[in-house]
């Protein structure tokens, strides 16, 4: 065989690889769908390649009590992915020169009640949990009808210790993210809310994603449910553990707007390409994966997935992108789970299958 044959073929060869191993991973994918059941996942599970939904199902119940079922457009409560959304909205500050990522929060925030934050914590300490604040919004410890503002939860660790010294440390930090949510109010005028709706979820087409309070009653929102991550076998509410929506977690969506809000980020609908390349880039090692600005960039894997989880009392979460692959995955529980079952099985099972596990 000549050269030149050689040539022409071998782009052929490797096309025909690629559209072969594609082609059984959807099968694959497909598989697994049809043979989940309700026993297995409570949930609604979307898959899209190249920017196309491939598959779309719901399983189990968003009411157990009223044994109402769940459907593909359910609303469920996504948790920490909401970091995301906080996140994408402080850079497009930073991109009109609003925020300065490596300036104290005190320029923005003279009266914040903690000195020793106001003078040395940054939005990109903050967005990469390095600002040394721990974990702590205890809201369920009080009433949790009374956090109605983003300044409500910040009363709960404003004057708190620090873990560490602002930018040497990784520390998860919900409470990081509600400063970022004071911050985004003070240079836009605007609630986190409105500003939130106004430049992210209607931008995005994001029709069914917005704040709750716990007593809200609104139409197709799935009711979420505790084992206490997988200790018990009995199942109870969580409505105990919620609060209102902060800029650190407990919007509701569905599968379809988390993958409007993915397509968006990654289209240049919400930031401009440099800026979603600053964002994506690793800048820390977290507990298991890099991070870079509110995102997680997990690079355990034979492809890079990014985006974030969701967990819970009751709620169990994931946003995945694979890089390589141009995968979207989206999977929203109202079950927590302990990592063996439920939403962790059926993301353990994407992540093997599309992107393969490193060789130790």
């Amino acid at each position: 065989m000549s050269i030149k044959i050689k040539m022409v073929l071998f782009p052929l060869f490797l096309f025909l690889a690629v559209s072969i191993n594609g082609q059984n991973i959807n099968q694959q994918i497909e598989s697994f769908l049809n043979h989940l059941n309700s026993e297995d996942f409570s949930g609604v599970i979307l898959v899209a390649k190249n920017g196309s939904v491939t598959q779309k199902r719901a399983y189990g119940l968003a009411n157990i009590e009223y044994n109402v079922e769940n459907k593909i457009d359910t609303k469920f409560n996504i948790a920490s992915i909401t970091k995301m959304i906080t996140a994408v909205a402080t850079l497009q500050l930073y991109e009109k020169g609003k925020i300065d990522l490596k300036t104290s929060i005190g320029k923005y925030l003279p009266d914040y009640p903690n000195k020793l934050v106001r003078d040395s914590v940054t939005a990109h300490q903050l967005l990469t949990h390095t600002s040394g604040h721990n974990n702590n919004l205890d809201f369920w410890k009080n009433n949790n009808l009374d956090y109605q503002n983003v300044s409500d939860f910040a009363k709960l660790f404003a004057n708190d210790t620090l873990l560490s010294k602002p930018g040497t440390k990784y520390d998860y930090s919900a409470s990081g993210f509600v400063i970022l949510g004071l911050l985004i109010e003070e240079v836009s005028g605007k609630s986190y809310y409105e500003y939130v709706k106004e430049n992210i979820f209607l931008p995005a087409g994001m029709k069914n994603t917005t704040e709750l309070e716990i007593d809200s009653i609104i139409s197709n929102k799935a009711s979420g449910y505790t084992s206490s991550f997988g200790q018990k076998n009995t199942l109870k509410r969580n409505d105990y553990y919620l609060s209102k929506t902060s800029p650190a977690g407990f919007h509701y969506s569905t599968a379809e707007d988390l993958f409007k809000f993915s397509k968006a980020l990654q289209d240049g609908t919400l930031l401009k390409k440099t800026t979603t390349e600053l964002m994506f880039e690793p800048k820390v090692k977290g507990y298991n994966t890099h991070l870079g600005y509110g995102i997680d960039i997990d690079q355990r894997y034979n492809q890079i997935i990014q985006g974030h989880s969701g967990g819970w009392y009751g709620i169990h979460c994931e946003l995945m992108d694979f890089m390589d692959d141009n995968y979207t995955v989206v999977i929203l529980s109202n079950i927590d789970d302990g990592g063996k079952k439920g939403a962790s099985l059926v993301a353990d099972f994407f992540k093997q299958t599309i992107a393969d596990k490193k060789s130790e």
